[in-house]
Formats: structure tokens, C-alpha cells, sequence
């Protein structure tokens, strides 16, 4: 049974940091690029972070480029998402996605919910 566990949301102040990681199972983890999408309320799904499979190279969307680190440890298959200097405008839900390209399989994790306060 494939599972992708978000955890590591919570309510933070403007300026903060929150990491949040996904535990995954039931896949072959490594085989699997990684990605970060955030939904806010209204908007749609965006993708913030990616993650190659054996993790050496990331990419971000621009409004978080310098502020979020993604990264993943493939002996416990957990990707992480460490966001600092927090700003309002990131409070959204934050989802977990798995993508295998060759065949192409995609898999969900529920989401954890980040807000941050002004």
C-alpha cells in the first residue's frame, strides 16, 4: 500500500521556520523524483520544490528560492522541506508528490497545513 505522511505543519510567525517532512512506503522510493506543491485558499496547486532521485539537484519556484531547502534521505525514504524566513503569503497546504517518470506513476500524500501570522 503506497503511503506519503506529511508532517511538520503548524501556525508560525512572519519570519519563522517550520520543516516539514514526508514519510513514504509501499514504492520504490528511489526510483522516484520528489516534489513540495502548496495549495492556498482559492488558488491553485503549485509546485514550490523538486528533488531528483538520488537527491543531487533541486529546483524552486522563485518566490521561495533562497528561503526553502528541499532535501530527501533515501535510507529512511523521507523528503524534507526546511522553509525559513517565512512570509504570509506561504500559508497554505503543503503536499507531498512522487513521480516516476518511465513508466509514469504519481502518488499523493494528504497535505499538512502551514500558516504563518503577520
Amino acid at each position: 500500500q503506497v503511503q506519503l505522511v506529511e508532517s511538520g505543519g503548524g501556525l508560525v510567525q512572519s519570519g519563522g521556520s517550520l520543516r516539514l517532512s514526508c514519510a513514504a512506503s509501499g514504492f520504490a522510493f528511489s526510483s522516484y523524483a520528489m516534489y513540495w506543491y502548496r495549495q492556498a485558499p482559492g488558488k491553485e496547486r503549485e509546485l514550490v520544490a523538486g528533488i531528483t532521485r538520488a537527491g543531487g539537484t533541486t529546483t524552486y519556484a522563485d518566490s521561495v528560492k533562497g528561503r526553502f531547502t528541499m532535501s530527501r534521505n533515501n535510507f529512511n525514504n523521507t523528503v524534507y522541506l526546511q522553509m525559513n524566513s517565512l512570509k504570509s503569503e506561504d500559508t497554505a497546504v503543503y503536499y507531498c508528490n512522487a513521480m516516476q517518470f518511465f513508466p509514469v506513476k504519481n502518488y499523493w500524500g494528504q497535505g499538512t497545513q502551514v500558516t504563518v501570522s503577520s
